[in-house]
C-alpha cells in the first residue's frame, strides 16, 4: 500500500498517495487548476505554464501537472500571483494565434478560448507578427492550421505514442513550431491517419477533412439515392457531441436524426462487421490448415494497415485480406445491394459514418474503387444535424432500414478493443467444434495495452493477442520477430482502447478527458448491447444467411474474394 501525504490546498486539508503531483491533489479537493499541455495518459510536460500554482518550499511559481506533493505542503492556486501569470501567458499565446473563432469548428469547444474567456484577456494586448501560413490540405483525412497552433505539444505526444513520430517541434524560441521533418507536408510524411493528434488539440489547429459539403449536396440531388450507414462505436459516442453522458447508448435516436437529413436510407455497418467476421474467420481457418503464413492480422483499421506498409512490409503476407466494414459496405451495395434494386451504382451516393480520419483515407486507396463516396466522422455527422436544427437527445426512437437492419453482437462490439477477436472466436470456434456454444471471452476485453488467451477448440490450440494503441501493436512485432511469442491471430487497433477512441470522435473538454475513463464508458454501451441481443454470433445472423444464400454462396468463395477482400502494398517512407 502507498505511503500516504497530507497537505492543504487553498486551506483545504488533502491526503493523496505519495508521488501525486498538484494537479492531481487539487481535484480530490475538487479545485480545478487550469492546463493546457497536460492531457492525461498523453503529456505531461509541464511547459505550456498555465498550471502554475503557488507552494511552501518551493522558489516561485511551480507547474502543478508536474511538481508533486510532499508531507505538510501548503498550495495556493488563485492568488493575485497566479491569475496574474496565467493571464499573460493566456495573452501571449493569442498574439501567435489566428483569431477566427466565428468561423472555427472548436469555437465554443476550445480550451484556449474557454480560459481566455474566464480570466478576460485582452487578444490584442501584445502584437505579434501578421499570420499567413498556408493550410496543409495535402491529405484527404485531416487539415493542418499552423497558425493557431498554440505550441502544447499535445499532438507531438500524442503521434509520438503511437510509435508514429510523423510531427514534432521544429526552430527555436519565437519561431518554434510544430510540423514534419524537413518542412514536409502530412502527405509526405509518416502520418497513418490515426487522428489521435486531432482530438489531443486543444484548439483548432488541427481537424478532420470534411465531406460534409458534398454530402449535402447529395443529398440535394434528385438523380441521386443517398444510403447512409454508421460504424458501431458511433453509437456510443453521438450523444456526448449533444451533452449526454459519456457512454450513453443512442443508436434508436442516431438513426432518427440521420433519417431526417432525407437520405434514401440509413443502414447498419454492424451487417458488415458481421461479414467481415464470417470472412475473417474462414480465412483464419484456411490459414491453419493449409500452412499458409502465420500469425494472421485483422485488417479492419486503416490506419494500422497503413502503419504495416509503411513501417512493417515483411507483416503484409500476414494481414488478413478481409476489407474493413466500412469497404465491405460500400462493395455489397454498388453490387448486390444495386443488382437487387435496380439502381445504377453511378446514381448511389454512399455515406459511411466513422469514427476515424483513417477511413477517408481508405476511401482514396485506388484498391477500393470509390465505393464510399464519403466518409463523415461522429463530428462531422453532430455537425450536420444541429446544422439542421435536429435535437437528437428529444428524438424517437427508430430501427435501420431493411434488409441491413439485423445484426449480432458481435459485430456492435467491432468498436472495442478485443471485440473483433472475441467475435471472431465465437465463429471460429463454432466453426472448428459445431458442439462449441461458447460466447464470452473475457480474457481479450478490458482497456489493457496488450491481451494474450489461448484456448483449445477441437483439438486445436488457438494462441491470441490483441493491441490497441500502435506503439503496442510495434512491441507484438518485434516480440515476433526474435521469436519470443507465438500466436495464431492478433487484432490491431491504432486507436488506444479501438474505435471507440477514434480520431473522429466527439471533442471533449479536458474537464472531462483528464477525469473521465472514456475508453471503458464507451465500449460498456458497445457490450451491453451485445449482451442484451439475442444474436451473439454473426453466423447466426439472417442476412448473413441471406447474403451468403442469395449471392456469396460461401465464406471466401470466388465471389466473396472480388467483393468483399483486398490486398496491399509496400509504401516507403522516409
Amino acid at each position: 500500500m502507498a505511503n500516504m501525504v497530507n497537505l492543504k490546498i487553498n486551506n483545504i486539508p488533502v491526503t493523496v498517495p505519495e508521488g501525486s503531483t498538484i494537479l492531481e491533489a487539487a481535484r480530490t479537493a475538487h479545485i480545478e487548476i487550469p492546463t493546457l499541455c497536460y492531457l492525461k495518459d498523453v503529456s505531461c510536460v509541464g511547459s505550456c505554464r498555465m498550471c502554475l500554482v503557488e507552494a511552501t518550499g518551493a522558489r516561485g511559481l511551480v507547474a502543478a501537472c508536474v511538481y508533486p506533493v510532499s508531507e505538510g505542503m501548503e498550495v495556493k492556486t488563485n492568488t493575485e500571483k497566479c491569475r496574474k501569470s496565467r493571464k499573460m501567458t493566456l495573452e501571449l499565446m493569442l498574439s501567435k494565434h489566428k483569431k477566427e473563432c466565428l468561423a472555427c469548428e472548436r469555437a465554443g469547444n476550445c480550451e484556449l478560448q474557454r480560459l481566455s474567456t474566464e480570466y478576460g484577456c485582452d487578444p490584442n494586448y501584445f502584437e505579434g507578427e501578421p499570420l499567413d501560413t498556408p493550410l496543409d490540405l495535402s491529405a484527404p483525412y485531416v487539415v493542418r492550421d499552423r497558425d493557431k497552433c498554440i505550441n502544447c505539444n499535445r499532438c507531438v505526444a500524442a503521434c509520438k505514442k503511437q510509435a508514429v513520430g510523423a510531427i514534432g517541434p521544429i526552430g527555436r524560441g519565437y519561431a518554434v513550431h510544430v510540423g514534419s521533418a524537413f518542412e514536409m507536408s502530412l502527405m509526405e510524411s509518416v502520418c497513418v491517419g490515426c487522428g489521435q493528434c486531432i482530438v489531443a488539440c486543444p484548439v483548432g489547429a488541427l481537424k478532420e477533412r470534411t465531406t460534409v459539403d458534398e454530402v449535402w449536396a447529395a443529398l440535394a440531388d434528385p438523380a441521386k439515392k443517398v444510403v447512409f450507414f454508421t460504424a458501431p462505436s458511433v453509437r456510443a459516442t453521438l450523444g456526448e457531441a449533444f451533452g449526454l453522458p459519456v457512454g450513453t447508448n443512442v443508436e434508436g435516436k442516431m438513426v432518427a436524426a440521420i433519417r431526417r437529413l432525407s437520405p434514401d436510407f440509413v443502414f447498419n455497418m454492424d451487417v458488415t462487421a458481421d461479414l467481415t467476421i464470417m470472412e475473417e474467420a474462414s480465412e483464419l481457418l484456411n490459414r491453419i490448415q493449409t500452412g499458409k503464413p502465420m500469425p494472421m492480422f485483422t485488417s479492419c483499421c486503416p490506419a494500422w494497415v497503413k502503419f504495416v506498409e509503411q513501417k512493417h512490409p515483411e507483416m503484409i503476407p500476414h494481414l488478413s485480406t478481409c476489407k474493413s466494414p466500412q469497404e465491405m459496405f460500400g462493395g455489397l451495395l454498388k453490387s448486390y445491394w444495386c443488382e437487387k434494386n435496380g439502381v445504377d451504382p453511378k446514381d448511389l451516393f454512399v455515406v459511411s459514418v466513422i469514427p476515424c480520419t483513417a477511413k477517408k483515407y481508405e476511401c482514396h486507396r485506388p484498391e477500393m474503387n470509390g465505393e464510399v463516396d464519403a466518409a463523415i466522422t461522429t463530428r462531422e455527422l453532430a455537425r450536420m444535424l444541429k446544422t439542421a436544427g435536429i435535437k437528437l437527445a428529444e428524438l424517437p426512437e427508430e430501427e435501420f432500414d431493411d434488409p441491413f437492419a439485423t445484426c449480432s453482437g458481435g459485430g456492435t462490439i467491432f468498436g472495442a478493443t478485443g471485440g473483433v477477436m472475441e467475435a471472431a472466436l465465437r465463429v471460429a470456434a463454432k466453426m472448428l467444434d459445431g458442439k462449441f456454444e461458447v460466447i464470452d471471452f473475457p480474457e481479450v476485453r478490458g482497456t489493457s495495452p496488450i491481451k494474450e488467451a489461448v484456448y483449445n477448440v477441437a483439438g486445436h490450440t488457438v494462441r491470441v493477442a490483441v493491441a490497441s494503441g500502435l506503439a503496442n501493436a510495434e512491441t507484438i512485432i518485434k516480440q515476433l520477430e526474435k521469436g519470443e511469442k507465438q500466436y495464431d491471430f492478433i487484432e490491431i487497433m491504432a486507436c488506444p482502447g479501438g474505435c471507440v477512441n477514434g480520431g473522429g470522435q466527439p471533442t471533449l473538454p479536458d474537464s472531462i478527458r483528464n477525469t473521465e475513463d472514456l475508453k471503458s464508458l464507451r465500449a460498456q454501451a458497445l457490450y451491453s448491447s451485445d449482451k442484451d441481443n439475442k444474436l451473439r454470433r454473426s453466423s447466426d445472423s439472417p442476412v448473413m444467411d441471406l447474403l451468403y444464400n442469395d449471392y456469396f454462396g460461401a465464406p471466401n468463395s470466388h465471389k466473396a474474394h472480388e467483393i468483399l477482400h483486398t490486398s496491399y502494398r509496400e509504401d516507403k517512407r522516409i
